[in-house]
């Protein structure tokens, strides 16, 4: 998530990327008849969609695109007393409760869930309606580790050892949400005591530390596809599934499910915004069947409707984790900035 970074590398052929095909998108505010939605880069659905929409309400949607997620929520606070637009879509469960303390969401409105979904809610404050998640974790190329001859690792612990020097690519957890969901990952399973710790050792080892997810995996990743000379990424358990053979049959990727962390993306109505009525509208389409039914293909992200299919192969080579790895939204609130300065000194950033 302007190359399409994050998830839309992953997008299928029938879509494109929603700001590409909409007026506007660099405008603030609204009129009634026009919906603006502030979303991260990846944001992105298939026209037949947008254009449905856009006849059943009479609304036009007007995308502005905002950088990676925390750059969106940065954004969005910074301009609360003045919102970008009416709606919000891609804050994600590390910066939820930031979102809603900062007061730039409007908790009066009045979202229905699917079943399943209050799951993933967060504060109590369904306003900020869940939408999809994924799950953030390391990837390798097995096709590249098969060709070397050596064995790829299986976990956290196995990325410190010397035959992976200089293999592994990070993401820095300041400028970017996926960054952030691996560092979170790292004090799931490290703990507050021990993931500093670990991050000196990768550090250490030789782990490059990317800005943003479209570097580490388009240019720094070996399998993804501009010759890049690190094997090991931080990416999305979804992500082997676009990187099939040309039969289909396997993935040149694989993800590792013992790293992994579960990421919600949420949307939401701004306070302040120019059409809230639209607003709503939009929220309360994203989570219907249709659009749910395509986020998997569009972002290659998992819906939370379970009445939307996920395709087949996204099922067999892209599922999520069994047993993520989960840090309470809570903690995350009241720990992130230091958790991120400890990161910070750790790396030598």
């Amino acid at each position: 998530m302007t190359t399409i970074s994050r998830r839309a590398l992953l997008a299928g052929a029938g879509t494109t990327a929603l700001g590409l095909g909409l007026a506007a998108c660099g405008s603030s505010g609204s009129s009634q008849d026009t919906v603006t939605v502030v979303t991260h880069d990846s944001f992105t659905l298939p026209d037949e969609l947008v254009a449905a929409f856009e006849k059943d309400t009479g609304q036009t949607l007007s995308i502005v695109a905002s950088g990676d997620g925390g750059e969106l929520v940065n954004k969005l606070v910074l301009t609360k007393d003045a919102p970008l637009g009416d709606a919000v879509f891609g804050v994600d469960n590390s910066f939820a409760s930031r979102v809603l303390t900062e007061g730039v969401i409007d908790l009066s409105t009045e979202i229905t869930l699917p079943e399943g979904a209050d799951q993933y809610v967060v504060d109590g404050s369904p306003a900020l309606a869940p939408i999809d998640f994924g799950e953030v974790c390391v990837n390798v190329d097995t096709a590249w580790f098969s060709v070397s001859g050596l064995t790829p690792p299986a976990s956290f612990e196995d990325l410190l050892k010397p035959e992976y020097k200089n293999f592994f690519v990070a993401i820095n957890p300041t400028t970017s949400s996926t960054g952030m969901a691996f560092l979170l990952a790292t004090v799931g399973h490290f703990g507050v005591a021990g993931f500093a710790d670990y991050w000196k050792g990768l550090v250490a080892n030789g782990t490059r530390i990317d800005e943003g997810w479209s570097d580490a995996y388009y240019t720094d990743f070996t399998a993804g596809g501009e010759g890049g000379a690190y094997p090991i990424v931080v990416s999305y358990s979804s992500s082997p599934a676009a990187t099939l053979t040309e039969d289909g049959t396997a993935s040149t990727t694989a993800a590792l499910h013992a790293t992994a962390t579960r990421q919600v993306e949420y949307a939401g109505v701004l306070a302040g915004a120019a059409n809230p009525e639209g607003a709503k509208t939009f929220v309360e389409w994203m989570l219907s069947t249709p659009v749910q039914a395509a986020i998997p293909e569009s972002m290659y992200m998992y819906p939370v409707n379970p009445e939307a299919q996920v395709p087949e192969e996204l099922q067999r080579f892209g599922a999520p984790s069994e047993s993520p790895i989960v840090v309470d939204a809570a903690a995350i609130a009241a720990n992130r900035e230091s958790w991120l300065a400890t990161w910070t000194e750790a790396v030598g950033a």
